[in-house]
């Protein structure tokens, strides 16, 4: 929880259960819910669930519940009414009606201040401002006033707080001008990133569901010294540390923004940038907290939202973190999940050593680590070498140039007559 002094609000948190939906799935929901509320430093006081044939379009839930809610938020002094499904500025407008005083958000709105909790830098203050702006702006006119009646509280904070209160002509200036700030810092990441592709150095991104660990592993392994809490959305913005595997080889490790069931649209837009480090990455860390229940479904949302973004298919490692706890599922998972599979506690180090052997086989896979006598007169192969290789080292002598460097089969064979002990390949290395 941030250091800064907030209060706390009593929530109503509401669900329906509609369609294929199950009492149990729509349960687990709020559960996440809960703990999404929690970040934001609030307290659920309340939770209301009602089967539905389909959602009503004026309130979401029928008119006999919105009553029952009333009551329940009126006798349990509750500040604000978190609605687990997304909704409409009309329904925010018709449901605050009805409840009065109680402010109206949803899922995503919540998620959105958690976010604007806990973005550090500049461009992750700009990408959730953004998000506010393009989701939250137009749902405000639901509270029945002008935009100028925002306050503090759970649903209001962030970085977008003051120019919400300026009229919509100067919100959509606003949308315009941060897409034009974050255009120029997506060109200056992209130049970042060609130049890590030039290096050749291998690329790898820790991804998972939020607070399954993954800035808890980064600092493991690099010592990155970056914020890592037991807490949802702790870690926004992106960070990459290079780590040197065992047997030498350097890789590049970055720690991205967790997952999450129904992952706002309007964040995966606002956090391309973000999230797109697992696209640009050449290997995947997927990470999964083995003490919790729902870690199969986590893993699951996980690997769609990968494949909504462009990185499924990708080489990956499953790893299950927190494995120190009592209640860690260790065994649940059995043939089920891929063999690259390992099970780990980035807090007290269990099994990182395993973790790191079966990354640098991932990594190395396919390729192998060659010293490399080219003749002075013969110095174009080095350029070669940086275009088809990874370079690691490279000595200049008085009559050679010594290169350490990754190659894979195919490079291996075309530079055979400078490679030191080498052995003539099978044919089924080249295929």
């Amino acid at each position: 929880m941030s250091e800064e002094k907030r209060e706390y609000s009593r929530a109503a948190l509401v669900g329906i259960i509609t369609g294929g939906e199950t009492e149990e799935s729509v349960n687990t929901s709020l559960d996440e819910l809960t703990r999404l509320l929690e970040t934001a430093g609030g307290e659920a006081t309340i939770r209301l669930t009602q089967k539905l044939q389909s959602p009503n379009p004026a309130t979401l839930i029928g008119e006999g519940k919105l009553g029952e809610l009333y009551w329940l938020c009126r006798d349990n002094g509750v500040e604000i009414a978190v609605f687990d499904s997304e909704l409409s500025p009309s329904q925010i407008r018709n449901i605050e009606n009805v409840l009065g005083d109680v402010r109206v958000i949803d899922r995503t709105m919540l998620i959105l201040d958690i976010f604007a909790l806990h973005a550090k830098t500049g461009e992750g203050r700009l990408q959730v401002e953004l998000a506010q702006l393009r989701y939250t702006a137009p749902r405000l006119t639901g509270h029945g006033v002008e935009m100028s009646r925002l306050g503090g509280g759970i649903g209001t904070r962030g970085p977008g707080e003051s120019k919400l209160e300026s009229d919509r002509r100067h919100v959509r200036r606003r949308i315009t001008a941060l897409e034009a700030e974050l255009e120029a810092m997506e060109r200056t990441r992209m130049t970042m990133r060609a130049s890590r592709d030039r290096s050749g150095v291998p690329k790898v991104a820790i991804v998972g569901y939020t607070n399954a660990g993954k800035s808890t592993l980064l600092n493991r392994l690099t010592d990155a010294g970056i914020l890592a809490e037991d807490k949802l959305f702790a870690t926004l913005d992106p960070t990459t540390r290079k780590f040197t595997l065992p047997g030498g080889t350097p890789i590049l490790l970055t720690d991205t923004v967790g997952f999450i069931r129904k992952l706002p649209h309007q964040l995966v837009k606002a956090f391309r940038s973000t999230l797109e480090e697992a696209v640009y990455a050449d290997i995947l860390i997927l990470l999964a907290d083995a003490s919790d229940p729902e870690s199969a479904e986590q893993i699951a949302v996980t690997e769609q939202t990968l494949t909504e973004l462009g990185a499924g298919g990708k080489p990956m490692l499953y790893v299950f973190n927190k494995c120190d706890r009592g209640n860690a599922n260790v065994g649940r998972f059995g043939v089920q999940m891929p063999e690259n599979v390992v099970y780990i506690s980035a807090v007290t180090g269990q099994g990182i050593e395993t973790l790191v052997g079966k990354l640098e086989a991932l990594v190395l896979g396919g390729h192998s680590r060659e010293t490399l006598i080219i003749p002075n007169r013969e110095a174009g192969v080095l350029n070669q070498l940086y275009k088809n290789a990874v370079v690691e080292d490279v000595e200049y002598g008085n009559d050679s140039i010594t290169v350490t460097a990754v190659l894979d089969a195919k490079v291996r064979g075309q530079m055979k007559k400078y490679v030191q002990g080498y052995a003539e390949p099978q044919e089924d290395d080249y295929e």
